[in-house]
């Protein structure tokens, strides 16, 4: 805020020579800008904006504990300038008397300016000790030990004031515009049905909302509550930061809220689409079942001494919460459709595998006897191919197992039976031809 860190102190020596006229000369110019620089620093503080602040505010806790130190410390501060200014000014007064001074001047100059000849009111002094400590009446300082005791002061007076200022100057604003994205996070939460004893999320938001009043309030009668001191051990005014913990929580949990009402915002822009996707998936699944009772018949009819399982029928709670789905879309109860949406999906892709399973399982027979049709035309095709397709066995072999594919029921088990008999005679038969084959 434009307050220099310390005073510049003088480089007195102690129990040194009596001065003559060019050293008290030149020490009178350190002296005296060194009395503006104190001047311009303590006009500085009292016009800092941080301490106009905490003038005007009620404030409680530690900072109305460090803020009395702090004015005390202030008031000490200026009687102990006005002391070194009282001082200054006899000397300046006393060097102006003559023009080349005389010895006893140049000593009376010396205590002055070296020598401990600054008296200090009883109130001040006490002032300047810590608290609850005895302090001497009138006691005496060297302007030395003066600018040191000031400096003390100070930098302790500016650390609470400027500390107080950077939360001030720090917390409330960010706060007020994490309200501000609250305010219009629940909006659109309302919107799409995320409120107060509905949804997990309106219930966080409302907490939220609390924290953040609440957090303010205190930030604001409380400051240096909120203050954190510089992990390094500086000693500067204000080293340290704000202590933005519990903002920077409500900031996460806001964000997670954030998220969850966009996704709740995506399932009512994609509703439509995913509700249709349900219903086709569904509508295949039941085509799928009644496919496979149909086939179960046909099976049954067909195919003797075989076990079919049974077939059940559409799922009647899937149905009933898809009726649900439609009628929360239809409600605009989006925080509601979302997660039944993302179980019936997952669900609806279940019942079309198990009714897809259960027709390969009610079919299996009827592929089973397809298949053995298959290998016994086959067979007979390579027979005829090598010129034994008139052979009377294994015509009649071929026979038997036609008449038992092809007749219903079907014994599946007599059938492959009868294919695996021509099998095994034609491939005697073929043997037979290429054994023949090499006799002659």
């Amino acid at each position: 805020m434009g307050v220099p860190g310390s005073f510049p102190g003088p480089a007195g020596r102690p129990d040194a020579p009596v001065l003559d006229r060019e050293e008290v000369d030149r020490a009178l110019a350190r002296l005296g800008a060194e009395y503006e620089a104190i001047e311009t620093s303590l006009l500085a503080l009292q016009d800092h904006a941080g301490r106009r602040l905490l003038e005007g505010a009620g404030v409680t806790g530690r900072t109305k504990e460090r803020w009395a130190e702090a004015e005390r410390s202030i008031t000490v501060l200026w009687t102990l300038f006005d002391a070194y200014t009282a001082a200054l000014e006899s000397a300046r007064e006393l060097r102006a008397r003559r023009r080349r001074p005389s010895p006893e001047d140049l000593a009376e100059l010396t205590e002055l300016l070296h020598g401990d000849g600054v008296t200090v009111p009883e109130a001040a002094a006490a002032g300047i000790d810590a608290p609850g400590s005895p302090a001497p009446s009138g006691e005496r300082f060297s302007l030395e030990g003066l600018v040191e005791r000031m400096n003390g002061l100070y930098a302790r007076s500016l650390d609470v004031i400027v500390a107080a200022d950077a939360v001030w100057s720090t917390l409330p604003a960010r706060i007020d515009l994490l309200s501000a994205e609250l305010q219009r996070t629940r909006s659109l939460a309302h919107s799409v049905g995320v409120r107060p004893g509905e949804h997990p999320a309106g219930d966080d938001l409302e907490r939220i909302t609390d924290e953040l009043v609440r957090l303010r309030a205190e930030v604001i009668a409380d400051p240096l509550a909120y203050w954190v001191s510089s992990s390094t051990g500086s000693s500067a005014p204000g080293g340290g930061r704000p202590d933005t913990g519990r903002y920077d929580r409500a900031a996460r949990a806001l964000e997670d809220i954030r998220r969850e009402v966009a996704a709740v915002l995506d399932v009512r822009q994609d509703a439509e689409r995913r509700l249709m996707q349900l219903r086709d998936v569904l509508s295949r699944a039941d085509r799928t079942l009644t496919e496979a009772r149909q086939a179960r018949g046909e099976v049954l009819a067909k195919i003797a001494a075989s076990e079919v399982p049974a077939v059940s029928g559409p799922s009647t709670a899937l149905h009933e919460q898809l009726a649900a789905a439609a009628d929360y879309r239809r409600r605009a109860q989006w925080h509601r459709l979302s997660p039944l949406l993302e179980s019936l999906e997952e669900r609806a892709e279940d019942e079309l595998l198990r009714a897809r399973e259960s027709l390969t399982a009610v079919t299996a027979p009827l592929a089973v006897r397809a298949e053995l049709r298959g290998r016994l035309d086959a067979y007979r095709a390579k027979l005829a191919r090598h010129g034994l397709a008139e052979d009377p066995l294994l015509t009649e072999r071929y026979d038997v197992g036609r008449r038992m594919l092809w007749s219903a029921p079907c014994d599946l088990r007599a059938a492959e039976q009868a294919v695996w008999r021509y099998q095994q005679a034609a491939a005697e038969a073929l043997a037979v031809q290429r054994e023949g084959r090499g006799d002659s």
